[in-house]
């Protein structure tokens, strides 16, 4: 028993003193309580989420505040975090006949559900190290979802790449509002499985002959293609790039080749720093310009104008740019180019006005949602999140739009042509002015000249 003596001196009257000795004993439930949580291992972010090989996290919760529930499946689970929830049972009843359908396919080759299995046990501790939080499934059971959950994903991207026929009456496939779901949840950061278990899984079951057949890669790409619209020449260049994981692999899809974050900040810059937003920028003469290029994060800035690609806000796009961002902010080992190009939009859209002009300007395809809700978005996703101008791939063009924008030449220049050029009536009017200014001018001329020079 521990004890603890408090001596307590206080004087009841003039000349006498009296000691108080309070005894306080511990509670023994309370103390093997604490003694229990010093030494359990934590669960929620396990000791694995600070190593490189940790690549699938669950979402802080400030994220979840501010953009809901667009982190977790809402049709089908992925992965342990969602496994079993009672919401996305519909789909994983069909797992298991897709698992059926592709089983049968390989008794020709004479592989059966122990060899599966036998297949991603030896990659069982090293897909448990890719969570952030704790795994609370043993070794058999993980093993399973991994089979299951990935030989789903690889007949979906095998069968809407054609290399498989669907049943008939494939309701995954006459529901059309399933496969835009689908789509969705295998983007979702908690709802991923290493890529290199897909990649298992995938040579496993290629049937002899579909060795020349399209890569994982292309069919993951092709899959997700009718989002992206990107041509087929494009989607043939990452025929065999790989990622941490299918959104990993899709946001490294976008980032072009000449575009490397800075690998060390340069001497201070009084123009090192975040940009003003499009109405700002358009009263001091710098212009937005729609380009074409593969990748949407290709951005430059050349004569005055910020040159953008085009980009399809709805709602796949939406979701993918949230769950990308969060991914680079739990990632601190990956690029963040997706929160460089997040943090950009945010500067550039304050307001509904902003969306209207980037519309009209054709860099924003809004199928999302009036120009409000898009504005709202755009600022959500760039809430909270940590940014370092000086060490993001757009950092020089940040500085050369900051240098541009402060030059005072440009900014009165710009705010004429804005002020009296900007629409028909501001040209007329002052138009309108300048004649009368010229005419009275003329007027007083002519009348002085009437005075210093009197008519014979």
């Amino acid at each position: 028993m521990e004890l603890a003596a408090m001596a307590n001196h206080s004087a009841e009257s003039k000349g006498s003193d009296s000691h108080t000795i309070r005894i306080w004993q511990v509670n023994k439930d309370r103390l093997a309580s604490m003694q229990q949580r010093i030494a359990d291992t934590p669960r929620i972010l396990s000791r694995s989420a600070g190593k490189s090989s940790c690549c699938i996290f669950k979402v802080p919760q400030s994220f979840i505040d501010i953009n809901g529930r667009c982190y977790q499946p809402h049709i089908v689970s992925v992965g342990p975090y969602h496994h079993g929830d009672s919401r996305l049972l519909m789909i994983d009843e069909h797992k298991w006949r897709f698992l059926g359908t592709l089983l049968k396919r390989m008794q020709t080759k004479g592989i059966i559900l122990e060899d599966l299995l036998a297949a991603v046990q030896p990659l069982e501790a090293r897909a448990r190290e890719c969570y952030s939080a704790n795994i609370n499934f043993t070794a058999d059971e993980f093993v399973e979802i991994l089979v299951v959950d990935g030989c789903f994903v690889i007949e979906l991207f095998r069968k809407f790449g054609g290399l498989v026929a669907f049943e008939a009456g494939d309701p995954l496939l006459s529901l059309s509002w399933i496969y835009s779901f689908l789509r969705r949840d295998l983007i979702r950061l908690e709802n991923q499985i290493p890529f290199f278990i897909l990649q298992c899984l995938f040579d496993l079951t290629e049937l002899p002959g579909e060795e020349s057949s399209p890569s994982l890669s292309y069919l993951a790409l092709q899959f997700f293609n009718a989002s992206f619209q990107r041509s087929d020449e494009f989607v043939g260049k990452f025929n065999n790039v790989t990622g941490k994981h299918l959104l990993d692999f899709l946001r490294l899809s976008f980032i072009p080749e000449g575009y490397e974050e800075p690998k060390q900040r340069k001497s201070a810059s009084p123009n090192s720093a975040v940009i003003h937003c499009i109405s700002k920028l358009r009263r001091a003469g710098i212009r937005l310009k729609a380009v074409e290029e593969d990748s949407f994060l290709v951005i430059k800035f050349r004569r005055g104008a910020i040159e953008m690609p085009t980009i399809t806000v709805d709602d796949f796009m939406s979701s993918f740019l949230q769950n990308c961002v969060a991914y680079e902010q739990c990632h601190r080992h990956c690029s963040k180019h997706m929160t460089t190009y997040a943090t950009l939009l945010d500067c550039l859209i304050n307001t509904a006005k902003d969306v209207e002009y980037l519309c009209d300007q054709n860099i924003v395809e809004n199928y999302f949602g009036t120009d409000t809700e898009v504005a709202r978005f755009i600022n959500n996703l760039g809430k909270d999140v940590s940014f370092d101008v000086d060490l993001c791939y757009l950092s020089d063009l940040f500085e050369e739009v900051n240098h541009y924008y402060k030059n005072h030449w440009h900014v009165h220049w710009a705010s004429f042509k804005y002020t009296y050029f900007n629409t028909p009536w501001s040209f007329i009017s002052a138009l309108a002015a300048f004649v009368l200014l010229v005419l009275t001018v003329a007027q007083t001329y002519f009348t002085v000249l009437s005075y210093v020079r009197p008519p014979n």
